[in-house]
């Protein structure tokens, strides 16, 4: 396997972009909990090669409220229940929430929530694969491995945008 990194700037801070075999299969912000080290992201990359041109134009776009939806090739490692979690977390469609108890429903073990939460946690591509959209049963803001902050704040930038343009229609 063939894994190389780059670090990138965006308005939540720095992200560390890894690529392993050509797809993305990481995205790290700083501090995060749950971080791989740093011997696991593989040499510096060149952030003009793929993917990391394609991953840092749509989360530019992303940002800059033009992009809902990102189209990468991804690489996602973990676990069958984790990369189930994952492929639904992908499925959470832009501006809305759900708890984790929706998304162990929706994965078809409802009474996993506790689990739900823990492979959420674990997500190692996070804007991108939108665990920030899982929130706890009351609405409430619940860990996320990126800060609180970053959480509140992606969610009230697609809340916001997502206002705006239903406003429109």
């Amino acid at each position: 396997m063939d894994t190389t990194h780059v670090v990138i700037e965006s308005v939540v801070g720095p992200l560390t972009l890894v690529a392993t075999d050509g797809a993305l299969s990481g995205l790290y912000m700083e501090m995060q909990r749950h971080r791989p080290s740093e011997e696991t992201f593989g040499a510096p990359g060149d952030p003009e090669d793929q993917p990391f041109a394609t991953v840092a134009e749509q989360l530019t776009a992303y940002f800059a409220g033009e992009l809902t939806e990102f189209d990468l090739p991804l690489r996602l490692h973990g676990t069958p229940f984790q990369e189930r979690v994952w492929a639904a977390l992908q499925e959470i469609p832009y501006g809305q929430t759900v708890t984790y108890g929706e998304l162990a429903v929706e994965i078809g073990s409802p009474t996993a929530s506790r689990a739900v939460g823990l492979a959420n946690g674990r997500n190692p591509v996070g804007v991108i694969v939108p665990c920030h959209r899982v929130v706890g049963s009351t609405g409430s803001l619940t860990g996320y491995g990126g800060g609180l902050d970053r959480k509140r704040y992606l969610l009230d930038f697609e809340r916001k945008l997502r206002a705006t343009e239903n406003a429109l229609f």
